[in-house]
């Protein structure tokens, strides 16, 4: 009996243990989009892109990027990153979030308000249009504006990202300095898997961001 009890105890110890971990899996207490490539790869890829004069904003409408899918399960877009790059995220029935706590790598700031939040693409839709997206198909700028396979949607603080609005790295950075070497290794990844293009200047500045990597 006495061995009968060990086992038992031994048991529900490892059941414990296995459940535990499942939990941590599924509330990542560092939750992010998946990580592009190293520094390396990063300056690799962006000798390779197509140095242009970035183009017009003629006939760029946000709704030509059809954003926040349905992602099934009542998801949509926004409501994934959210879970995704929240910690302990509850969500209603409709897969809108009830609570949790978001940490925006842009500036460090920790919000328990979902509407405090924005999902951000780190490169914005109206320069993916500048840069080559005006070409594209709807179906393509779909695609793009709901990636959640590449590190370009973000939960960030809102007033942060309103700031930022479709700047490239020229003319706006993080003010999270800690973030720079990822936020040139996000912007990079971006443009090379989608073949759009940069300027000069934004180049220039992707380069001297790579080198606090």
């Amino acid at each position: 009996m006495r061995r009968t009890g060990i086992a038992t105890t031994a048991t529900a110890m490892v059941m414990l243990a296995t459940a535990t971990t499942a939990i941590t899996a599924a509330n990542p207490a560092n939750a992010a989009p998946p990580p592009p490539p190293g520094a390396e790869t990063a300056k690799r890829n962006l000798a390779a892109l197509t140095v242009r004069a970035e183009g017009s904003d003629s006939g760029y409408d946000r709704d030509k990027f059809p954003h926040w899918s349905d992602q099934g399960s009542s998801c949509n877009t926004r409501e994934v990153v959210l879970k995704r790059d929240g910690s302990n995220v509850k969500t209603g029935s409709n897969c809108s979030p009830t609570s949790g706590t978001w940490t925006s790598p842009y500036d460090g700031g920790t919000w328990k308000q979902a509407s405090d939040v924005d999902i951000d693409h780190m490169v914005a839709l109206a320069e993916a249009w500048r840069s080559g997206a005006s070409s594209w198909t709807t179906s393509r700028r779909q695609a793009f504006a709901n990636d959640l396979t590449s590190s370009q949607l973000w939960a960030v603080t809102d007033n942060v990202n309103q700031a930022k609005g479709d700047k490239d790295p020229a003319e706006w950075t993080p003010p999270r300095a800690s973030f720079h070497c990822m936020y040139a290794r996000s912007w990079i990844d971006v443009k090379h898997r989608y073949g759009l293009t940069v300027d000069s200047a934004e180049k220039t500045a992707l380069g001297r961001l790579l080198g606090t990597c």
